[in-house]
């Protein structure tokens, strides 16, 4: 207390544990400390129900900001289990500094019957013991959970990891282990650090009815069974080991619920919080991450990068598209641009084949590729035309890079764009001829050619034409609705008015992004239109279902236009469109995922989506090498 007398700045205390009817003596310490914060961090809602309820702390001084997490790479089960000698095994596992309080003994009685019905079950018991607990009582308490493991014979079934394992081992245990139990017989212990890693490790799990797990364990992510309850144990063990079904569904499940308390998430929120309750603080700044290619290799096969992820590993049988590897050549071209580094080659020249596969003889291309690399039914079934502006988008980008690549990757380049760009003039999708636009500017710095600038104009005519037929002043747009990747329509006269400086492109070009812009941003930071619904002329916007494909072509297209107009509202918008990814965002949660070099698939009502498919971990690599020109101009870019 006289330390708190003393300090002048805003004061913030967590409280790990809040004990309930605690006694006046108690009571009145912890008021007293209350009085002179400005705010108190509890870890569960329960623990501020407490903090309410028996120590008449008012509420809008209590904040709940959850244990955090890791983020994990989510390693093969059975790879794992190779390597820590546990193949074949099913494991159980608990961990933490050993004590009295951790009821270990609770697993060991239950055992026997769980051995009885899955003998290839493993135990592993991790962590040293506590050192108070070997201070006062030496180990005392570890001796008595060996003398039961002898007791019923299970020696071969208990593991004793008696060391302090360093975080990555850990979390590498963690992945491994099929049931995480957590057996403390404290019904007082508010949260748990080992409860919440095993869950951001995917573990189903079974505990006791601590506060932090009656708060995080549903139907669907869990079981708790009663303090002590070796029975009940037994039965739920079984239970989860016996339906693989179940374990599954309970991992995805867990993940999910966990994911918002990652510690990038718990940073977020305590800066929040600080900026709410300081004086002259600056605006929040978010770090800008290095540039981590990792995912989109994992993604990438001999082929071709796969369409979809289950969290971060590939979905190989939802195959390939030609839409997702143009995106990939984009961004590998990008990379090779920014450092130079020829490795990016290797990709550039998988992801060039793969468009010239999907080239059929007319010149056009078709979309979807399944595992087995034959053409699917769904290219019959959907609209093509804004695939085949991707790939002549893709195709011109790499060749306006033609002193960075061999001869042969720009003659093949050149080879697929000529043919397919003779018979796009009878395309009149929107974005498919945006995208065109874009392609065709770019090709024109490798070979300017008179025939592309006639059909690049003829693209943007009709892009004008309609414009003209929906616009109105409340309305400056293209189309009577907002759908996806919106931005890149203005950036597409843009580029049409640098190539022909006709004064008509450059005005819609900047009073469609401008309108596009009032539509996306507000006080929250950048709300891109949701593909739960499209945003129609007169409706309001629904702010979930947003993808980072939308958000990733927001920065492209804000980067051209500073870069051409030097407007600084731009430079701006750029930057608060880059911290969505970061954590800037209605949820407060990154969608970038630093682990893993991959980015999850979008932002929902109240939920990450937290797959990491080829589009959305693209989408974050354009915006991200976009975004990286302008690091050093931090007096403008507020990134540090």
């Amino acid at each position: 207390m006289e330390f708190l007398y003393e300090i002048s700045k805003p004061i913030v205390v967590v409280f790990h544990t809040v004990l309930p009817n605690p006694n006046e003596v108690l009571r009145a310490k912890i008021k007293n400390i209350a009085a002179l914060c400005e705010s108190i961090i509890v870890m569960t809602k329960n623990s501020a129900k407490i903090l309410m309820n028996d120590y008449g702390v008012m509420e809008q001084k209590i904040s709940v900001i959850a244990h955090g997490t890791h983020l994990v790479q989510h390693k093969n089960k059975n790879s794992l289990k190779l390597k820590y000698g546990l193949k074949g095994k099913k494991v159980l596992t608990t961990f933490g500094l050993l004590s009295s309080g951790k009821s270990i003994e609770t697993t060991l009685e239950a055992l026997p019957v769980i051995v009885k019905d899955c003998p290839d079950v493993m135990f592993l018991i991790i962590g040293k013991t506590h050192p108070e607990v070997v201070k006062n009582d030496g180990e005392k308490y570890r001796e008595s959970l060996e003398l039961i493991v002898k007791k019923y014979s299970l020696q071969n079934n208990v593991i004793f990891i008696n060391k302090y394992v360093a975080l990555p081992e850990l979390l590498e245990y963690l992945q491994l282990t099929d049931i995480y139990l957590f057996t403390t017989n404290d019904p007082n212990q508010a949260v748990s650090g080992t409860f919440a890693y095993a869950m951001s490790c995917g573990c189903p799990i079974i505990s006791t009815p601590i506060p932090h797990a009656k708060e995080f364990i549903t139907d669907d992510t869990g079981i708790i069974f009663d303090f002590g309850n070796s029975n009940q144990l037994s039965n739920s063990v079984l239970r989860l080991l016996n339906d693989s079904a179940l374990r599954k569904n309970f991992s995805t499940n867990t993940l999910q619920k966990i994911v918002s308390t990652a510690w990038e998430n718990s940073a977020v929120d305590h800066a929040i919080l600080f900026e709410k309750i300081a004086e002259n603080i600056d605006t929040l700044k978010y770090n800008l991450p290095e540039i981590n290619l990792s995912h989109l290799m994992q993604m990438t096969t001999k082929t071709g990068i796969i369409q979809f992820a289950k969290i971060n590993q590939p979905d190989i049988s939802t195959g390939y598209t030609l839409d997702d590897n143009a995106r990939a050549l984009i961004s590998t071209c990008m990379y090779l641009k920014q450092t130079g580094d020829k490795k990016s080659l290797f990709y550039i020249k998988k992801y060039l084949n793969f468009i010239n596969i999907c080239q059929q003889p007319s010149g056009d291309f078709l979309n979807y590729i399944d595992s087995e690399l034959n053409f699917t039914e769904q290219n019959q079934t959907v609209n093509l035309d804004d695939s085949n502006g991707r790939a002549i988008w893709a195709l011109g980008y790499l060749l306006s890079l033609k002193d960075l690549l061999s001869e042969d990757i720009i003659n093949e380049a050149t080879r697929i764009i000529k043919k397919s760009l003779n018979s796009f003039d009878t395309v009149h999708s929107t974005r498919a001829m945006a995208f065109a636009i874009k392609g065709i500017y770019h090709y024109q710095s490798y070979k300017n050619s008179t025939k592309n600038i006639e059909l690049l104009t003829t693209l943007a005519d009709r892009l004008v034409q309609m414009y003209k037929h929906e616009s109105d002043k409340k309305w400056e747009w293209f189309e009577g609705y907002l759908t996806y990747a919106n931005s890149i329509l203005p950036e597409a006269m843009l580029y049409a008015w640098l190539l022909t400086d006709k004064p008509i492109y450059k005005e819609i070009a900047i009073s469609s992004l401008n309108f596009l812009l009032a539509q996306t941003f507000n006080e929250n930071g950048i709300e891109v239109i949701s593909n739960k619904n499209w945003l129609k002329r007169g409706n309001e916007a629904e702010h979930y279902g947003e993808q980072p494909i939308d958000v990733a072509y927001t920065i492209m297209t804000l980067s051209k236009f500073y870069d051409i107009f030097s407007t600084k509202k731009y430079f701006r918008k750029m930057e608060i469109a880059f911290n969505w990814f970061l954590g800037k965002n209605r949820l407060n949660q990154i969608i970038y995922n630093p682990c893993t070099g991959g980015c999850y698939d979008g932002l929902e009502e109240s939920n990450i989506n937290l797959n990491q498919g080829a589009e959305s971990t693209i989408s974050y690599l354009m915006a991200r090498l976009t975004i990286e020109k302008y690091k050093n101009e931090s007096t403008k870019l507020h990134i540090c």
